[in-house]
């Protein structure tokens, strides 16, 4: 049984680690305020490069794809007084097909999915400790950890390998999140998720499952369950990811109680969706199809072959939908070709640096530029449809990255270099 103020207290170059995001603040990145100034520049270089090359010039390897699937005829049903409910039976119906849901469940569509996280930590805690139970080897996501921080209550993390009724037991919880895919695309057997599932009921607490990715990678790439057909109580997902189009929303289904619980608390704290998102969350369900999924995966496995003849296979990590290298990885790297032991930067910010050169130099934009506050930082290239073909192919990218880090090698001295590209200002 971990808490999260167990963990790990630093990284692989001694610097000490906020407990809520999972890695190490430097001088540069120091806060989420700092994530938001690099994410605001990152947007606005993204705009530079498309106002020269065109918007084909930019490939988006987040997994994300955050379109907005809207036509004209949907502008009517997208009003906010009478379109929701005009469309609430269509949204109904998809939802609950694609959560495998049951035919009593209700379904509503939050602005984020963490969003929705937060929300329902807030709403169903009933001022017990939470419990969090992730793939072996892996952390819940930062929005389990906000959610927790924000209502001021203990949460209490476990493997799905572990002794996890032992851990229910002791901590006495009325909520048990179970996130089945992490957002490193580690992932939980079925059958530990309904062992899980099994010993938060027996305990009587309410199951809330983050199936962000895990909606959609289970059954499609696994041959495994719908998510509620794991039997969790309610379950949410993105609608803007392995698969699907967008908008960035979050869709939560399961039984009325906790649903409504949880949308109420959203609604309190303004982070319910709109109706042209919830909209747009129906078509973005209504356009999901297997074979889009796989092409990503495909595309995800070309990378990573291309990565390797490049970089060769230390340190990076396949997953489902594409290859990773952790920020320790990427940052000892530029250290060797550096020939030094020493930088006053730490990995988020070497990882922000080699995303901006990306994005800026090749148009590959990355979660290092366009994530979220909090969100991980290891580099992470998920390949949405048509992002390789928009920058060159796998292998011109494995060679923009392997040229990134050579620039950042030779720069790692000069921290007003890196401010300068992560924040904006001429000369760089």
């Amino acid at each position: 049984m971990n808490s999260t103020s167990s963990a790990s207290p630093h990284d692989a170059f001694g610097n000490p680690l906020d407990p809520t995001v999972g890695y190490a603040r430097g001088q540069l990145l120091s806060s989420s305020a700092d994530e938001v100034r690099r994410l605001r520049r990152a947007q606005m270089v993204a705009a530079e490069r498309v106002a020269e090359h065109g918007l084909a010039s930019i490939g988006v390897f987040t997994g994300n794809a955050r379109e907005f699937p809207l036509t004209a005829d949907d502008l009517e049903l997208a009003e906010e007084w009478i379109g929701p409910g005009r469309f609430a039976d269509r949204l109904r119906a998809v939802a609950i097909d694609h959560l495998g849901g049951q035919p009593t469940d209700v379904a509503v569509v939050t602005n984020r999915t963490s969003g929705g996280i937060v929300a329902a930590v807030s709403a169903l805690y009933e001022g017990r400790p939470v419990v969090s139970v992730v793939p072996d080897g892996d952390r819940s996501h930062a929005s389990v950890i906000r959610g927790c921080a924000l209502a001021g209550v203990e949460l209490v993390e476990t493997g799905g390998g572990g002794s996890v009724r032992d851990v229910i037991e002791s901590t006495n919880p009325a909520l048990v999140v179970i996130t089945t895919v992490t957002s490193t695309l580690v992932r939980m057997p079925d059958d530990l998720t309904r062992s899980a599932v099994a010993a938060a009921h027996d305990h009587g607490a309410t199951v809330f499952m983050d199936e962000a990715y895990g909606a959609r990678l289970r059954p499609v790439l696994h041959d495994g369950a719908k998510s509620l057909e794991l039997g969790g109580d309610l379950a949410i997902t993105n609608t803007d990811k392995a698969g699907l189009s967008g908008p960035r929303g979050g869709v939560l289904v399961g039984r009325e109680g906790p649903v409504l619980a949880v949308l109420a608390r959203a609604s309190e704290l303004g982070i319910e969706a709109r109706a042209p998102i919830a909209l747009g969350a129906v078509r973005s369900l209504e356009g999901f199809a297997p074979e889009l999924l796989l092409q990503e995966a495909a595309d995800g496995a070309a990378v990573a072959d291309a990565l390797v003849a490049r970089l060769g296979d230390e340190g990076l990590v396949r997953s489902d939908l594409g290859p990773s290298l952790a920020e320790d990885v990427v940052m000892q790297r530029a250290l060797d070709r550096r020939g030094t032991d020493h930088t006053d930067l730490v990995p988020c910010e070497v990882t922000a640096a080699v995303g901006m050169l990306l994005l800026r130099d090749h148009g590959v934009l990355t979660v290092n530029t366009h994530g979220q506050p909090g969100g991980r930082v290891s580099i992470r290239l998920k390949p949405t449809a048509g992002a390789a073909e928009a920058v060159g192919g796998a292998v011109a990218l494995a060679a923009a990255v392997d040229g990134a880090i050579d620039t950042i090698a030779a720069k790692l001295s000069d921290l007003s270099w890196f401010e300068a590209l992560l924040f904006g200002s001429e000369g760089t």
